[in-house]
């Protein structure tokens, strides 16, 4: 047991490194003199920046949010606030590992050194707050004199360290010390710049700075970060090899979010002078969602067959990001499906939907599957033309489908947003896997069902298919939260394996 506890705290300290960004750098260049090169662009005010995380053969374990909130007077001195949001999802969360943390760090403007950093943990049924304070000088007074050659001054946390390593110039061939103090252990290793390559991602494709970390003294996990290749070095993807599988962070979203107008109650902001970089990825502040749900919004279910009391599966609903994808603004939403319990051992589910929408319509522009189902493995891929009324697959194959076809998960988002009084019927085209179907959503009456104890007021909606001989065949039926925001509360349908229903068991704390 004791070993079991060691092998989970040593994967949770380098997931967390990796979802931190890996780059936990207190970096100085070997060959440098004692005051190392400082860029600002990378302390952009605004700055959002979304990672999805795979790890091992799960899809989607975790979501990390990185965020520069803002500069101006802070604890009596001139700051930078950082933070960043930390989340594990679905079985992993589950089953291995519950992370769900926020992180606020505040930073030095000249130097990037840390003088006050914040954690919140949350819980089942509580939140712990932690804060540390770094008491270091500011500014040029961070800098002693004398100091060794490839030394750097002062300490950092995870979040600090990942931006001051950012502000450095990562020259081809150059090598980094890297120095990082979390959870009361102290991380010795070296980033090594390896040259330049292109990576592609869900964002669009890069030109990137390739480096490899190695901790000295400990396991050679082959960490990897690649950089954009631009004064910003947006980290773009982390890759590390750990014996329980492999862990892949990669950049789903980046945006920049004006600042607010006027101070919040303990921050003056102060407009800082700065120069207008390359805009990769896309940085063009957006205007605000009139929808009833927002970015980050993440809803979790159980799955149950029959009148079971024990679930057989999960699924998670999750509007990941906000940002430039395929050359055009959209939010990424994903859905992932997975099989626990007794199902697993019979037949084994790790299914996943991405989907790309346009933030005004919620109309796909991409979709993307991939399925392991048992011994099925299928990877799915379609570019829709809501213009022309064509869709694309990876295969090249051309399906034609009428303008305004959604698919499967947009069609979640978008019924939503509509009229859904009793009585009341709406009718839209979905792409159903290989050609397009109508869809009939008829609101049936009010009711109240009873979700994780509670009794909640719903709207019970019938999903059908005129065009189908046997419309009513799969028996899908969907209750909806009776507000504006149309939570889906409960799912249900009639399977291969009999009845199931999927549950919300998490309902996010607050209306938006």
């Amino acid at each position: 047991m004791h070993a079991t506890l060691r092998f989970s705290r040593r994967l949770v300290q380098l997931t967390a490194l990796l979802v931190s960004l890996i780059c936990t750098i207190v970096a100085q260049q070997r060959s440098e003199a004692a005051q190392a090169p400082f860029n600002e662009n990378a302390y952009r005010v605004g700055e959002r920046l979304t990672y999805n995380v795979d790890f091992s053969h799960f899809i989607s374990a975790a979501h990390v949010e990185l965020f520069v909130a803002g500069r101006g007077r802070f604890f009596n001195r001139d700051g930078i606030q950082l933070r960043a949001h930390v989340e594990t999802s679905g079985v992993v969360s589950v089953a291995l590992f519950a992370i769900n943390n926020d992180y606020t760090t505040y930073v030095d403007p000249e130097s990037g050194l840390p003088f006050r950093s914040q954690q919140v943990v949350h819980g089942a049924d509580r939140a712990s707050e932690f804060s540390s304070d770094y008491n270091q000088p500011a500014g040029a007074d961070a800098i002693p004199a004398g100091l060794r050659t490839g030394e750097f001054p002062g300490t950092y946390d995870l979040i600090s360290a990942l931006y001051r390593a950012r502000a450095m110039p990562l020259v081809d061939g150059a090598s980094y010390f890297i120095t990082v103090r979390a959870e009361n252990e102290v991380f010795h290793a070296e980033l090594k710049v390896s040259g330049k390559q292109r990576v592609k991602t869900n964002v669009g494709s890069f030109n990137a700075i390739a480096t490899r970390m190695n901790v000295k003294g400990g396991p050679d996990y082959n960490i990897r970060v690649y950089f954009s290749d631009d004064e910003r070095h947006v980290p773009v993807l982390i890759i590390a090899k750990h014996p329980a599988g492999e862990i892949r962070a990669e950049l789903a979203g980046s945006e920049i979010v004006p600042p607010p107008i006027g101070p919040g109650p303990r921050t003056k902001i102060i407009p800082a002078p700065r120069p207008t970089p390359t805009r990769t990825p896309d940085e063009r502040p957006k205007p605000p969602l009139d929808l009833p749900f927002k970015v980050g919004e993440q809803l979790n279910y159980q799955v149950y067959l029959g009148a079971a009391a024990q679930s057989v599966g999960s699924i998670t609903l999750a509007i990941r990001a906000r940002g430039r994808y395929f050359n055009r603004d959209g939010l990424q939403v994903a859905a992932t499906a997975q099989s626990t319990g007794s199902l697993m051992k019979v037949f084994a589910v790790n299914d996943q939907i991405t989907s790309y929408v346009d933030p005004e319509t919620l109309l796909p522009f991409r979709t993307e599957l991939s399925l392991s189902e048992g011994k099925h493995r299928a990877k799915r891929s379609y570019d829709l033309d809501q213009n022309r009324g064509a869709v694309t697959t990876n295969e090249k194959q051309r399906i034609e489908i009428p303008v305004g076809t959604h698919d499967l998960l947009s069609l979640v988002y978008a019924l939503r947003t509509f009229d859904l009084s009793p009585q009341k019927k709406n009718a839209i085209s979905i792409l159903a896997v290989s050609k397009p179907r109508t869809l009939l959503i008829e609101s049936k009456r009010r009711e109240t069902i009873e979700l994780n104890g509670q009794k909640i007021s719903a709207i019970m909606l019938q999903l059908t298919v005129p065009d189908d001989p046997q419309s009513d065949r799969l028996q899908l039926r969907m209750w909806v939260g009776d507000d504006s925001r149309h939570l889906p509360l409960r799912i249900s349908a009639v399977t291969e394996l009999g009845p199931a229903r999927a549950d919300l068991i998490i309902l996010p704390a607050s209306s938006q």
